[in-house]
């Protein structure tokens, strides 16, 4: 497997770091890189500090393992084992901050500033990676900026953030930023289908749901449980008749969120334990050595720190499944010819289009939106979740009145 193959929808910013690694890019990529947006010919070159941005599930993480695999690797026959390194967080030159939390703490930027002094061990560089770059405070931004004004000669840094926006300026006139799109349904399905071995049509139909967030595709794609938590959240909204209906829904999309929060977790936190072990040098069931156990029990309590977050990933990736259902139902209502994102239930779509009116959806849309940024605030998701539902419930009683 190449460094590039598991990515799609991004071909000009795949060109433009395969030039900047000094290192080929698929053969079937666009040789034209004049759409500086999407990374843009002015990424030819390199340099030792990049930004990649771009919406969530464009695959920014994924972009910027794929450059940094690049920039380790000795050669074409060294690819595939640093690519495997890279995955497993484990290659000696690579340093990685990735986490669960809201915030990114001063520590553990110290720690990777400190980190990135060193010399590459085996590969052409050492390569520091930060995802989530926006959650950083402007005094740990201020310790970054310190390392990326005067970083050593072999060290680049890959940050990822939604935007440039999110990064004090500073920061931002030291990167070189790659902006991302989101990928067309069409080829997230092909990703899935290719490198998953998922039947075309359920392809498809997932890469639409999750709106081409690669992740959520995968997730919708492979796991039944996921698609049918799904199915309950949109059965749930357009079940909604009266405020008591509304308290009875919140629960009951609180609890979805936890099911798939818990759910994510579970799988990564065992993937995490594998690699941790494999690391190790210890066997799979075999017995860990005492002087090792502390190790783990560090990977364990990051784990159980991250369940809070994980959660309130779970309540948004709700709100945001409820965002489309509502947004097929105003452009139905509004004539529009676009494919509805939940065509599956395009019967209980066209019900409920019918049952109500524009104004009354759009209030809906606010109602969500003004959700997700009270749970953001850390409002109780419990509270924030009644009141979305109960302006739900009080447009849908309007309408039909």
């Amino acid at each position: 497997m190449g460094v590039w193959d598991h990515l799609t929808g991004q071909a000009e910013a795949i060109r433009g770091f395969a030039a900047a690694a000094g290192v080929a890019a698929p053969g079937d990529l666009p040789l034209d890189l004049a759409d500086e947006g999407a990374g843009g010919a002015e990424s030819r070159s390199m340099t030792h500090s990049w930004l990649i941005t771009g919406p969530p599930g464009s695959g920014r993480s994924n972009l910027a393992y794929a450059f940094a695999a690049a920039l380790l690797s000795r050669g074409p026959d060294d690819e595939e084992q640093t690519l495997r390194q890279v995955h497993a967080r484990t290659h000696p030159d690579l340093a990685v901050l990735s986490t669960e939390r809201v915030i990114i703490t001063i520590d553990e930027v110290r720690q990777l500033v400190t980190a990135s002094q060193f010399s590459p061990s085996v590969g052409r560089y050492r390569v520091v990676v930060i995802e989530d770059a926006d959650r950083m405070t402007e005094r740990t931004s201020n310790l970054l900026l310190k390392a990326l004004e005067e970083p050593p000669p072999r060290t680049v840094w890959i940050l990822c953030a939604p935007s440039e926006a999110d990064l004090i300026p500073t920061i931002r006139s030291r990167v070189r930023s790659v902006r991302l799109r989101v990928p067309a349904v069409d080829d997230v399905a092909a990703l899935l289908r290719d490198r998953d071995g998922v039947d075309p049509e359920l392809a498809l139909v997932a890469a639409r749901e999750a709106q081409s967030h690669i992740g959520m595709a995968h997730r919708l794609a492979t796991d039944p449980d996921a698609r049918a938590r799904r199915r309950q959240t949109l059965d749930t909204a357009l079940g909604i008749r009266s405020v008591a209906d509304a308290v009875m829904a919140a629960s009951t999309l609180l609890a979805v969120a936890g099911d798939d929060a818990k759910a994510i977790t579970e799988m990564r936190d065992a993937e995490e334990r594998e690699n941790a072990l494999r690391s190790l040098g210890v066997a799979p069931g075999g017995t860990i050595p005492p002087a090792l156990r502390s190790q783990l029990r560090a990977l364990e309590e990051d784990q159980k720190r991250r369940a809070t977050r994980s959660l309130r990933d779970g309540i948004d990736r709700i709100l945001v499944d409820l965002l489309s259902l509502y947004r097929d139902i105003l452009l139905l209502q509004l004539g529009v010819g676009d494919d509805p994102v939940n065509q599956a239930i395009r019967p209980s779509l066209d019900a409920a289009a019918q049952a109500s009116t524009p104004a009354a959806t759009l209030a809906v849309l606010d109602a969500i939106t003004t959700a997700r940024t009270r749970i953001e605030g850390n409002v109780a998701p419990a509270l924030a979740l009644e009141a979305m539902l109960v302006a739900v419930a009080r447009h849908s009683r309007t309408s039909r009145g």
